[in-house]
């Protein structure tokens, strides 16, 4: 009577722990990030347009087939890639480390053995056998009854971490996408050069042997010549180097494929890629999904839910233990009244650690306040990107229709200084001072137009693309509106407005 009852005030014991264990408390410190002035528009706009909408494939706006094709690389051979994938898959596999917290722990014990004691053990009665069996069946149970939290903390700290891992491989997709879309317009640029050097070279060796031919006709001096050869030389010179920096973007791009660069080639083409529309409008909540800015966000809850778990060390852990087999010194182990158990609570509390427990406690909330100043400086440094981008755009949109106007004024004065030069009423001075022009304000006219289409790609970057995946759930405190690009004549300035990152745990 007095074992059954023992057994039922185990029992009781057993089932209030779980109790408890589900109730479960909570150490982590209430979630919320820094706040942050957002403006409700940025400061450069442009003429009402119609939407554009941002897509994870932003560069098939650019309506480039070998971009395209160059693009579908990143996510099939591009090792970078690769390496944050599969450190993606490492953090889902901590969490699922983490989540069997959560779980018993249920081991089995076997045990078959033949053993031989010591003639002169210290002890030994006369009665007990030289030689003996000891076999069993064994199987043990364990559970951390998580009454204050910490395995809970802990789990979702681990959640909040993959999350970020997830948030961290887009960024890098974006980043890779982004520099191949770089790449592959500067070496379009190139190619634009190259052409228009391929074309300088033909008419320098026309303008030269147009001068070796009025030297023979003793109508021009020996001086003339040489200038002719001088920008005829220059240009093969020029021609030299824009191949050999041609052959360098080439070999970026097919690193960036996962290609060998002895065996990758990219057909040469002076067309340009299309200039994209700018979007109208964007949310400014479209800045914090930004994956590398939601990557933060996501570190900054770790450090939150680490916090907890910190705290929740200073405590005493339960645990329930159970344990049940049989043993025997035969092989009759199947036998009921060889049969053993035990079960019952136990407890583990701290007494002294000389300081360890607070330690990392204080080491919890620093990386809190890491987090929280990294995580409002990448929200600042997006909002500075996509300004700048912006204000890249407007400006290199002007330089560059004003570096065409010259290149084609450049272009007549040449014509002029030819035509005049062959009926003698020019120099040949005049006539290599408006090649030198020409070819200067043509090649700055085509690095305009690449440094425009650049940009584009360094906006789409500063926007975060077309990517929200990752984005906070709609209860999720967003921030106002942001016009991106509003109707011109509007105060463009901004009007701060309070911002906190989204509560942790409300991600898929």
């Amino acid at each position: 009577m007095k074992l059954r009852s023992a057994h039922s005030l185990a029992l009781r014991a057993v089932l209030g722990a779980s109790l408890i264990a589900f109730a479960g408390c909570d150490f982590a410190p209430p979630y919320a990030g820094p706040e942050i002035a957002v403006p409700e528009k940025f400061k450069d706009s442009a003429p009402l347009g119609p939407k554009v909408t941002l897509t994870e494939d932003w560069w098939r706006d650019f309506h480039d087939g070998e971009l395209d094709r160059l693009e579908t690389l990143i996510e099939t051979d591009n090792p970078d890639y690769a390496a944050a994938l599969a450190q993606y898959e490492r953090a889902k596999a901590l969490l699922d480390l983490a989540n069997s917290g959560f779980f018993p722990t249920v081991i089995g014990l076997p045990d078959v053995s033949y053993n031989k004691q010591s003639q002169n053990r210290p002890l030994r009665s006369a009665d007990q056998p030289t030689y003996y069996g000891s076999n069993q069946l064994f199987g043990q149970f364990a559970w951390e009854v998580d009454i204050w939290g910490r395995v809970k903390d802990v789990v979702a700290a681990s959640k909040a971490g993959a999350q970020a891992n997830d948030d961290l491989l887009a960024a890098t997709r974006l980043s890779l996408h982004a520099t191949m879309a770089r790449t592959y317009i500067a070496l379009r640029g190139i190619d634009a050069q190259a052409a228009l050097l391929v074309r300088t070279i033909k008419l320098y060796q026309l303008a030269l042997d147009l001068t070796e031919q009025r030297l023979k006709d003793n109508i021009a001096p020996p001086i003339d010549v040489e200038r002719a050869k001088v920008q005829l030389a220059n240009a093969k010179a020029l021609a030299a180097q824009i191949a050999q920096s041609r052959a360098v973007l080439e070999n970026a791009l097919a690193a960036l494929g996962g290609r060998t660069a002895s065996l990758f080639r990219i057909p040469v083409s002076s067309a340009q890629p299309a200039t994209p529309r700018l979007p109208r409008m964007a949310p400014a909540s479209l800045l914090v999904r930004r994956p590398d800015v939601a990557a933060k966000e996501r570190l900054l809850n770790v450090a939150n839910e680490q916090i907890g778990a910190a705290k929740a060390d200073f405590l005493p852990r339960f645990y329930i233990l159970m344990g049940g087999g049989t043993q025997s010194t035969n092989l009759d182990l199947l036998n009921f009244q060889n049969s053993l158990w035990n079960y019952g609570p136990a407890l583990s509390m701290p007494i002294f650690d000389g300081g360890l427990r607070q330690a990392n406690l204080d080491a919890a909330r620093a990386q809190f306040s890491t987090a929280a100043a990294e995580y409002k400086g990448s929200i600042i440094t997006a909002y500075q990107e996509v300004e700048n981008a912006l204000a890249s755009i407007k400006w290199l949109r002007i330089q560059s229709a004003a570096l065409s106007d010259a290149a084609k004024a450049a272009e007549r004065a040449l014509d002029m200084a030819m035509s005049l030069y062959k009926d003698g009423a020019a120099s040949s001075l005049d006539v290599v001072t408006a090649q030198s022009a020409a070819l200067d304000a043509q090649r700055a006219d085509l690095v305009a137009k690449s440094n425009v289409l650049e940009q584009y790609v360094e906006l789409m970057l500063a926007l975060g693309g077309g990517w929200s995946g990752q984005a906070p759930a709609p209860e999720a405190p967003f921030p106002p509106p942001v016009a991106l690009l509003g109707p011109q004549g509007q105060d463009p300035g901004a009007q701060p407005q309070p911002m906190q990152a989204a509560p942790g745990g409300q991600r898929r």
